[in-house]
């Protein structure tokens, strides 16, 4: 069972919280990533709390925003007590996969997508997780993705 209690829903871009929105704005133009807001395919909200569990651990809200174009996968992450981040992809350089189908579930259980290859700001391959609420949201954008990813290599 996972640290993490997450709830995803689907929003629009336009819906997201100021400040992601604002870091989202930030990251396109600054690698002139196009019109990628008005192309999303599908944009998610997903908040997870991580419960306090001893005496040294801290309970934790962590937001993050993701959204897949045609070619494009953007997301951004929101921790307390710092600013939100965003990274970006070409779906056609990067390899997504269910978490749950990675060898990282068997050592630490969670939901989402493990995202691998080259990233917009990166010079070498990097891998990020994506966490995700297992409800319908998570497994629509879920599918969503890794179906724009396959497309995006055709």
């Amino acid at each position: 069972m996972s640290d993490w209690k997450r709830r995803t829903r689907e929003v629009s871009p336009e819906n997201l919280p100021s400040e992601m929105t604002n870091a989202i704005q930030q990251h396109i133009e600054r690698y002139n990533l196009g019109p990628i807001l008005s192309e999303a395919l599908m944009c998610v909200h997903t908040e997870s709390e991580k419960a306090k569990k001893g005496w040294f651990d801290r309970a934790e809200t962590v937001e993050m925003a993701a959204l897949v174009t045609p070619r494009w996968l953007v997301w951004s992450v929101e921790q307390p007590d710092a600013k939100a981040f965003v990274l970006s992809a070409q779906l056609s350089s990067i390899t997504i996969q269910d978490y749950a189908q990675t060898p990282f579930a068997k050592l630490i259980s969670d939901s989402g997508l493990e995202v691998s290859g080259m990233f917009t700001d990166a010079s070498e391959s990097a891998s990020a997780f994506i966490g995700l609420e297992e409800g319908e949201a998570g497994k629509r954008f879920s599918e969503i993705v890794i179906q724009a990813a396959q497309d995006a290599k055709k």
